[in-house]
């Protein structure tokens, strides 16, 4: 077969793959092999701190809420038509994990330069084993061969994101041992997220009301104040840091004098916290627009959730 045929029947299998993920039906263990054998081949490509193009949908934590994702791509537009970056938090707490995050890598796949997918600190080994998908991988297939495809995958995922040089986009917030972009550029990401040191930071932190680094209340990361962020901007040329990794009742929230501000994307978030989502869109002339979103009509998820730890809710 000629190269142009090989890929048109593999794009053909991949959309078919797609629609059936857009009906919330997973996809058999050896396509879910497949599908993230070639999504590692794109990752491995992609830069610790990767370079995105306006104009760009931003989207925060989605954390296995399918139905909110569908409704975020009907407000923000279908990938491709609209090109996407997610700052990680896929899987975990809601209930479709699995079809969630199996989505996400699909449009990966299909259009590498459509979509980009940061890791979040639920990207990883320890955290879905307490937080649900490692389970909901065993009720699903039987097994946890699912669960280690995925979170081998998760080890590949960019750290973060930078919109057209001046948005810096990432889950967490800031490290005290990383003061550039460069310092990020020069991570050996590849592995599992670590109990400490810059590369588990970024995937933690939270910007805070106080000046300088504080100690966080989850036992990760840091707390930083809005020095830290002027100081990391303004060393960066950076005009604003878009993060993720907190609750937020509207759905965004600005901080640090509009310097840093946090997205959430998952609307009524674990079922029961009554919260608003949102997307930040930048246009080509890099405005950008919040979009809030409320939750999707319930489609069969239990009234509530099953305990799991709130290490933070």
């Amino acid at each position: 077969m000629s190269a142009d045929l090989v890929a048109e029947s593999t794009h053909g299998n991949l959309d078919e793959q797609i629609a059936q993920l857009n009906q919330c039906k997973p996809l058999s263990e050896p396509d879910v092999r497949t599908l993230c054998e070639k999504a590692k081949e794109i990752l491995m490509e992609e830069s610790n701190v990767q370079p995105v193009r306006s104009p760009v949908t931003i989207c925060g934590d989605i954390h296995g809420q399918f139905h909110d994702l569908a409704e975020l791509f009907r407000i923000g537009g279908k990938c491709p038509d609209t090109n996407y970056l997610f700052m990680g938090d896929y899987v975990d707490r809601g209930y479709y994990s699995v079809e969630t995050v199996t989505l996400l890598v699909a449009l990966k796949v299909r259009y590498p330069q459509r979509i980009t997918i940061l890791r979040g600190n639920h990207e990883s080994r320890q955290i879905t084993q307490v937080y649900g998908f490692y389970d909901e991988c065993l009720r699903k297939y039987g097994n946890a061969n699912v669960w280690k495809i995925f979170t081998d995958l998760f080890d590949y995922f960019p750290l973060t994101a930078l919109v057209e040089s001046e948005i810096f986009c990432l889950h967490g917030g800031l490290s005290p041992s990383v003061e550039t972009l460069d310092n990020i550029r020069n991570f050996d990401r590849v592995q599992e997220v670590p109990h400490e040191g810059p590369m588990c930071d970024l995937l933690w932190s939270d910007p805070d009301d106080r000046c300088g680094w504080g100690i966080s209340p989850r036992g990760a990361g840091y707390t930083f104040g809005q020095d830290i962020s002027e100081q990391f901007n303004h060393s960066n040329n950076l005009k604003l840091i878009a993060r993720a990794h907190q609750l937020v009742m509207e759905g965004y929230n600005w901080a640090h004098e509009q310097k840093v501000v946090t997205i959430f994307s998952a609307p009524n978030y674990c079922y029961r916290c009554g919260n608003m989502a949102s997307i930040l869109e930048v246009d080509d002339c890099r405005e950008h627009t919040f979009i809030q979103f409320e939750p999707a009509p319930r489609r069969g998820e239990p009234d509530v959730t099953r305990r799991t730890p709130d290490y933070f809710l």
